[in-house]
Parts: C-alpha cells; sequence; structure tokens
C-alpha cells in the first residue's frame, strides 16, 4: 500500500504564483552517473543540465476539490534534466528529482507519501529588495537575488548557450518528471500540464546555491535563470511502464 501511495495515485493541481529556475551546467560525464540506467541525459553539445527551482504554490490539493481546501507551500526542488523513450517508442523530455524542500512540515509529510521526490523541511525567506526578488534559507544554503530582464539581458557568465532561445530549452519545469524502480525495472511518468508558459529572462545579482552531496564533486556554471508568474498548473496520475533495455536498444 505503501508503495502505491507514492506513485502519484491522483492528479494534483494548484496556482504558480513565480517559478524561478536557475539552470546550472556541468559536463555530461560527471552527471551521466547521478541517473538511473533507463534515462539519458537532455544535453546541449557537452554539456548537462541542473535545474534549481523556487516555487510558489497556492492552493495545492487533488485535481477536482475546491480551492479552499487547498494549501500554499514554498516548494524547491533539484533536478537533473533527462530524456526517456517510452513503451511506444516517444521520446520524453523531463526531469529526474534529486531533492526537493518546503517550508511547511504538512507538505514534508504529504510529499514523501505521495511522491518519491525526498522532501525535506526548511527555513525560507522570499521577499522584495529594491526592486529584486530575494530567496533566502539559513539551514539550506541559498542566498539569491534575482531581477527580471529581457531579451537584451546578458546570460550569465560561462553560459554555454549563445543566446535566450537556446537557452529557454532548459527553462524548466519540463512536461514529464521520471522515477525508477530499480528492483522492479519500472519507471514511474508524471505529466505536467500548465496553459500560457512563456518563462522571462531573470538577471542573476547573486546565486549562492549549496546542492545536494550527490553534486559536491560537479563542476557546475550558472547557464541560464527564467521567472513564470501565476500559472495553473496540473500534475496528472502517474503512469507506469515496465523498462525493457532491449526493446528501447531495437527501437533506437
Amino acid at each position: 500500500m505503501r508503495d502505491f501511495l507514492k506513485n502519484h495515485p491522483f492528479a494534483v493541481q494548484a496556482f504558480f504564483k513565480t517559478s524561478v529556475v536557475l539552470t546550472y551546467s556541468a559536463p555530461a560525464t560527471e552527471l551521466q552517473k547521478l541517473i538511473p540506467e533507463c534515462l539519458t541525459l537532455d544535453t546541449f553539445g557537452n554539456n548537462a543540465f541542473v535545474a534549481v527551482a523556487m516555487v510558489q504554490t497556492r492552493n495545492l490539493r487533488p485535481r477536482g476539490f475546491p480551492e479552499f481546501m487547498g494549501n500554499n507551500f514554498f516548494l524547491a526542488g533539484y533536478r537533473i534534466f533527462v530524456r526517456y523513450q517510452n513503451l511506444k517508442g516517444k521520446k520524453l523530455r523531463g526531469l529526474y528529482i534529486l531533492k526537493s524542500l518546503t517550508d511547511k512540515k504538512k507538505m514534508e509529510v504529504l510529499g514523501n507519501t505521495f511522491t518519491h521526490y525526498n522532501y525535506s523541511q526548511t527555513d525560507i525567506v522570499v521577499e522584495e529588495v529594491g526592486g529584486c526578488q530575494h530567496f533566502f534559507s539559513a539551514g539550506s544554503g541559498i542566498d539569491v537575488y534575482v531581477e527580471e530582464g529581457t531579451e537584451n539581458t546578458l546570460l550569465p557568465a560561462g553560459s554555454p548557450f549563445p543566446g535566450w532561445k537556446e537557452a529557454r530549452r532548459f527553462a524548466g519545469p519540463l512536461p514529464y518528471t521520471f522515477t525508477f524502480n530499480e528492483q522492479k525495472k519500472e519507471v514511474l511518468i508524471i505529466e505536467g500540464v500548465r496553459e500560457n508558459w512563456t518563462p522571462q529572462p531573470l538577471l542573476v545579482n547573486q546565486a549562492k546555491v549549496s546542492m545536494p552531496e550527490v553534486l559536491k564533486n560537479t563542476h557546475l556554471q550558472l547557464a541560464n535563470a527564467f521567472i513564470v508568474k501565476n500559472i495553473p498548473y496540473c500534475w496528472k496520475k502517474g503512469v507506469k511502464e515496465t523498462w525493457k533495455p532491449n526493446e528501447v536498444l531495437s527501437r533506437a
């Protein structure tokens, strides 16, 4: 029963007041070992990518429930951009979750009951400071200042992207999230549904982010930063399928 509950047994909906995503590049060889065998890295040149998402959610609840039954949470997550080819041969772009944070114990309990996203509660302050949006967490090592930019805003120094057009492909979140049960060789696919999703560039004035331990020896470089505002969002019920590597090779 516990395994069933963790596999996204029902659809969930929420409203994203803001979603700020900082994307970091790293040599693909360094991130390959962090993803399960059923997934491949989503790359640009020789680079793979890790997203740090910071989301202010409103009215998060099972889909179809009235808004007053929802809850407001701050959510943060560390995710690797990946691809998966399903049993029908369709290639899906998505994310593999390393770790998730929230500002409330209730969300930590619910998140770890109904997902495999590895939630933990943390302190978090989100405030407006001199035209910048400031995210601060002493416990999780986050101290980020961003302000809204334009297509003429410079990408972070050292970004592998030639422009915002290419960078927007790695703005996150992507349509799918994947979890893999190594023992059962089962892939859990969660599809996200959103409207009017047009990420806007951000100017990053400061980005101090403590990464999960699994990324400790990874050479990460800030590659882009985007924001979306006021977006209805829904996660569909999870779908499982058995991963058969021989069949994947025969379809490739």
